[in-house]
Parts: structure tokens; sequence; C-alpha cells
């Protein structure tokens, strides 16, 4: 059963399936590590990205324009991530319940407008929308295998590939992300300089959304031509713990957002091989889990390592 995965066709077919897994969630994940490092938490993910995937195909078949559709994302994801962003920073609400109502809100939200615009429940086929163009790499493309895997993604894959580096830039090299970290780090004494920490926190947020959104797009102009009811299917809380298993670093983002697509592409794989359905769908959530465990073990040791340090210098001082 398992031969056919390692011939050479399938083997393309599953690393070229990795990539676009993985597109999604590396937006996704660079938009909760620029959240993390302003100190909070962009709970609202889930739904910054489903409404950005509705956003995109319905400004795109408004404006018979993939750019009206990509700023149509940009539009409904980051109101979803204003309102995290006020509830949470002006009116104090708790982060995680916020995140989840408005999760909630973009799940029912989403599907009513559906049925507003197109009459359907399910999906917006009726809805004439356009797709993100397909982008052939010169060189690449001819080179054999190489150019199968690498070449002829959707232009937002590349692009997500693009962010990762322009993160970096943003987080470790620029004005304001200096300003980001050192509001994440310790906001009363950045409050102490000078710094306005809620507003400051309020732009990250938004640039978070801003990233998700992108991720969402990608769901409807991309991986899909239109928009399905509830798509996004986990994928914002699975881009969450990618960006926490990376410890707030952009390329460690993008191994793990790579290693949850794998799982995602893994699972694909399996479910062509007459295996059990329900068994196979499970797979990149317990990759979630799994990774989330890591993490709580790993820090587990870290603060292990930390008392075991604290003590010996503590008998060192008797001696």
């Amino acid at each position: 059963m398992f031969e056919q995965f390692f011939s050479q066709d399938y083997m393309v077919a599953f690393l070229n399936s990795i990539i676009r897994m993985s597109t999604p969630l590396i937006f996704c994940a660079i938009g909760a590590l620029i959240a993390d490092h302003a100190g909070t938490m962009n709970m609202a993910l889930e739904g910054i990205m489903l409404s950005a995937s509705f956003a995109a195909v319905y400004f795109s078949a408004l404006t018979s324009s993939m750019w009206g559709g990509i700023i149509g994302a940009l539009f409904g994801g980051c109101i979803i991530s204003s309102l995290l962003a006020y509830f949470h920073l002006f009116k104090k609400s708790d982060l995680i319940i916020t995140g989840i109502a408005l999760n909630t809100f973009a799940s029912g939200g989403t599907s009513y407008l559906l049925f507003l615009t197109t009459g359907e429940k399910t999906t917006s086929r009726l809805l004439r929308s356009l797709q993100a163009p397909q982008v052939n790499i010169p060189y690449i493309q001819d080179i054999p295998i190489l150019g199968e895997v690498l070449s002829g993604h959707n232009v937002l894959t590349y692009s997500s590939f693009i962010c990762i580096i322009i993160v970096y830039v943003l987080i470790f090299k620029s004005r304001f992300g200096l300003r980001v970290r050192a509001v994440g780090h310790n906001p009363n004494a950045a409050n102490s300089i000078g710094l306005n920490v809620r507003k400051i926190k309020f732009r990250a947020l938004l640039i978070s959304g801003a990233f998700a959104s992108l991720g969402g797009a990608f769901m409807s102009m991309g991986y899909l031509s239109y928009f399905a009811r509830d798509m996004i299917a986990g994928r914002g809380y699975i881009g969450l713990a990618a960006a926490t298993l990376a410890s707030g670093k952009p390329f460690g983002t993008l191994l793990a957002a790579l290693g949850f697509g794998t799982a995602n592409a893994f699972s694909i794989t399996l479910a062509t091989m007459n295996l059990n359905a329900d068994l196979v769908a499970m797979l990149p959530y317990a990759a979630t889990i799994l990774g989330l465990v890591l993490i709580s073990a790993r820090k587990l040791a870290i603060e292990k390592g930390k008392t075991k340090l604290v003590n010996k210098i503590m008998e060192e001082k008797k001696l």
C-alpha cells in the first residue's frame, strides 16, 4: 500500500503539497509572532483568516480584480483584529474570551453574509471571483524534479516566504520593532520612557491581523477558488501553536509552520490510500498537540535548570 508513496511522482506531489498546505500557516504564524513580541496573543486569528477569506472572494467578484480581492481580505481581517485590540486594550476584556467570541462571530457572520450575497449556505461558487496567479520561476522550472516542487505555485505562496524576511527586518531591524519588543518585554519600563504602550500594542495587533488576512486570502484565492463555510478549519490555532513553538524567531516560525504543513499534507496523502478517514483527519491536530507538549516540556526543563542554579548558588553562599 505504501509502495506508491515512495515513487517519484508521488513524492513530487507530496513535497508540492507541503508547500501549498504550509502557506496559510506561515502567514498566520508570523501574524501570531508579531503579537507575541508585543506581549499579547492574537486569539482571533481563526476569525481573522475566515473573514479575510470571505472578503477576498466578495471584493474580487465585485471589482473583477485579484488586487481588489487582496485589499478586501486585508480590510475584512483587520476589522476583526481591530475589534480584538479595541475590546482588550481599551475595554480591558479578557483576551482569550474575546478572541474565542470573535472567532465564533466570524464563523456565523461569514455564513450569514454568504447567504445574503449568493443565496447559498455552504460555498460561494455563484460569485465570479478571481484566483491569484501561478508563478513559474525562470531556470528553476526547467530543473527536473526540483522545478516541479518549487515552481508553479501561487503568487501568495512565494509572498509568504518573502514575508518571513520582512517580519524579521520589521521586528529586529526597525525602530518600530524595537518599540514593540520593549513593550512586550517590560511594558512598565517602556511606559516610563514615554512610549504609548496601548498604541504600540494596537498597531502590532493590526499588523498581526494583516499578515493573517493574507493567509485567509490564499485559502479562497489560491488553495481553493471559492469561499466555503468554516474553511479555515483550525489553521488559525495551528499557526498560533507554530509561533509559540518557535519562541519568537521568524525563521524558526517558518520551520514550525512547514512542519505542521507537512502533517497536513501527509494526512491528505494517507486519505488517498483508503485508510480510516477519521484517523487521517486527526493527524494535523495531533501534531499541534504534540508541538504544544514539547513547548511545555522545554519550558519545564528551563525552569528546573534555573531552580537548580539558584539552589547551587545559595548552597555555595552558605559554605
